[in-house]
């Protein structure tokens, strides 16, 4: 194809020369093919800066920071068909640090800020916190892009669950009090609202959400969803548990585990003891997994019956508790994806949908034989957590082998980034996996990657997977952070730029809530921090008296190596607390008769000349 028009795009990569007479510029990509960038009168630079930062400009130190070589740098500008090779011409630059190997998201409070930042918009958008008191009744699942509401409206018990989530970190990391008493608000909302317990089987099961129509209300036990629509799909009972056990995490609720433990029973009831795995919707009637009115749903398995369980409510219950039983559980969910989800014969993607037998069900929906990039991802970054709790060797390797293949297959080698939806299998003459409906790139994916290379880097120390971790977190934090009207954007172009149309111009909706973007503030900033900058961090809880088992409060933050962290002082109230043990990452509480703030500092083991 010979390209004889003009168009505008992106090039991230690292600098490898500096012409300042002729004022160009030589950018080696990810994948090390090599761009000139010829700067104009014109183009100006930004350094990437923090939500609730003031604009951050580079223009100035351009010929100083291009001088570096290896210095990392974003390059937007317009290509132009002239001569032999073209001439891309920048209109702007973004610096992710100030110099080579400097990345401003590895700063100790980045990602503490960015967590700051979101939720104190959603708690203004949700509930016009702090003018307002906090009060579920106004919360709203749609939001627009600056976070206004409109009209009837239904509110979702798995987006009110993935706000709580987010709150709950939010505070676990600034002891701030409005974000506890939002997710305990949250929490009570969703176990008097959305809960619905059946004595006669023992079991807890989660309403989809309640319909508001002027002044009407209905619970709907069902999905509204397309995909899952009249049935009761799993994964909205999994992510129902998300904000409850990460509220528990904080305070030791009884009430909160009772239902937790009771909504347990579902999974239990709906696994299939014959043949392995859990099935991903049951019929509302006859609570059955095989029901002719579940149609394409009927008998099948998938990504979120079967793994889904581990990062949104399974590991951070097993945090809280120490529970064998968690840890049973989060190891037959991963033995399960080891054995039937890799495909590595025909596809560098795993397979995501089953039949009951695991046959692979490649003609389901939407998905067909397509791969969603991010939860490739997502499984790598949890068997690095899980390796962990339990190492099997066969968890590293498919997290390596993972990690190895993905970024030739769903990232882009030239712009940074992770791509959302692609066909499993190229086609014969085809260099790139087919886009199955765009090239645009997804808040959530971005997490995943990141999430996945930070911690692979964190515990195996592999400088690969140091520079990927680095590209997708400066790609994210240059072009996903909304500085206008708060929050993190849905999706952006494949350029970076944001992707405002439909749907995915909202920041609440189906899909979004504050879970992924906090998530990986939460997560980014314990990996970066105790893993790889080797910074010791600060957390918060606020237990009942005697909420906790044998008054134990558990404070891990994640699962992490095992001797690669401790508690290095202990808070209650500000004052100094030392019953704790400092290896087990367990706080002894005192027999009190009211709540108390416990606050732990947690550091690493070892110094970053120590590994």
């Amino acid at each position: 194809m010979q390209i004889d028009f003009t168009f505008s795009d992106t090039i991230a990569g690292y600098v490898s020369s500096y012409n300042s007479e002729e004022n160009y510029f030589t950018l080696r990509t990810s994948d090390d093919r090599n761009f000139t960038v010829y700067l104009t009168p014109s183009t100006y630079a930004r350094y990437s800066y923090n939500l609730g930062e003031s604009y951050q400009d580079a223009t100035g130190g351009i010929p100083t920071l291009l001088a570096l070589p290896r210095q990392f740098v974003y390059a937007y500008g317009s290509f132009y068909p002239t001569g032999d090779t073209g001439r891309f011409e920048a209109q702007w630059l973004v610096f992710p640090g100030h110099g080579p190997g400097v990345y401003r998201h590895e700063e100790p409070d980045w990602w503490i800020n960015q967590s700051r930042s979101i939720g104190r918009s959603y708690m203004k958008w949700q509930f016009d916190h702090p003018e307002q008191e906090i009060d579920y009744r106004n919360y709203r699942t749609m939001l627009n892009l600056a976070g206004s509401k409109q009209g009837d409206y239904l509110q979702e018990t798995d987006t009110i669950s993935r706000l709580v989530y987010g709150l709950s970190t939010a505070y676990m990391m600034t002891g701030e009090e409005p974000f506890l008493s939002a997710a305990e608000k949250g929490s009570q909302y969703l176990r008097d609202q959305m809960r619905f317990y059946d004595q006669d089987e023992d079991i807890v099961y989660w309403y989809h959400g309640i319909k508001f129509e002027g002044d009407k209300q209905s619970k709907l036990l069902t999905s509204e969803f397309g995909d899952d629509y009249y049935s009761i799909p799993m994964y909205e009972q999994i992510y129902a548990l998300a904000g409850l056990t990460m509220t528990y995490r904080l305070t030791g609720d009884p009430k909160i585990m009772w239902d937790i433990r009771k909504t347990l029973r579902i999974f239990e009831k709906f696994k299939d003891n014959d043949q392995g795995g859990y099935f991903s919707h049951i019929d509302p009637i006859d609570l059955n997994p095989r029901a002719d009115s579940l149609a394409h749903n009927r008998s099948r398995k998938n990504w979120n019956s079967v793994g889904d369980h581990a990062p949104a409510y399974l590991i951070n219950l097993y945090l809280a508790t120490g529970d064998k039983m968690c840890a049973d559980f989060l190891e037959y969910s991963f033995d399960t994806i080891i054995k039937y989800f890799p495909d590595y014969e025909h596809s560098p993607f795993v397979n995501e949908r089953f039949h009951e037998d695991w046959r692979k069900d490649q003609a389901w929906g939407w998905q067909q034989n397509r791969a969603v990039v991010g939860h490739n991802l997502k499984i790598a970054w949890n068997l690095m957590r899980m390796a962990s709790l339990k190492h099997k060797d066969e968890y590293v390797s498919l997290a390596r082998q993972i990690a190895e293949v993905m970024p030739e297959a769903g990232s882009d080698r030239q712009r940074g980034g992770w791509y959302d939806v692609m066909e499993r299998v190229a086609r014969p003459d085809d260099r790139h996996h087919r886009f199955t409906w765009h090239d645009r790139k997804a808040w959530w994916q971005q997490e995943q990657g990141i999430l996945a290379y930070t911690i692979l880097h964190g515990v195996l120390h592999d400088e690969h997977y140091l520079r990927m971790a680095r590209e997708s977190a400066a790609f994210y934090n240059a072009f996903f952070l909304d500085h206008d009207d708060g929050g993190v954007y849905f999706n952006t172009f494949a350029n970076g730029l944001p992707y405002l149309l439909g749907t995915e111009r909202f920041k609440g909706s189906h899909s979004m809530s504050a879970y992924h973007s906090m998530e990986l503030c939460f997560l980014a900033a314990v990996y970066t921090n105790l893993l790889i900058t080797r910074q010791p961090m600060v957390f918060y809880f606020k237990p009942y008296p005697g909420g906790f088992p044998d008054n134990i409060l558990r404070v891990s933050p994640d699962l992490l190596p095992k001797g690669s962290i401790q508690i290095e002082r202990c808070w209650i109230d500000d004052d100094p607390y030392n019953d704790f043990n400092s290896g087990a990452l367990t706080v002894n509480l005192p027999t009190v008769d009211r709540r108390h703030t416990v606050r732990v500092k947690i550091a690493p083991t070892q110094w970053l000349n120590g590994r």
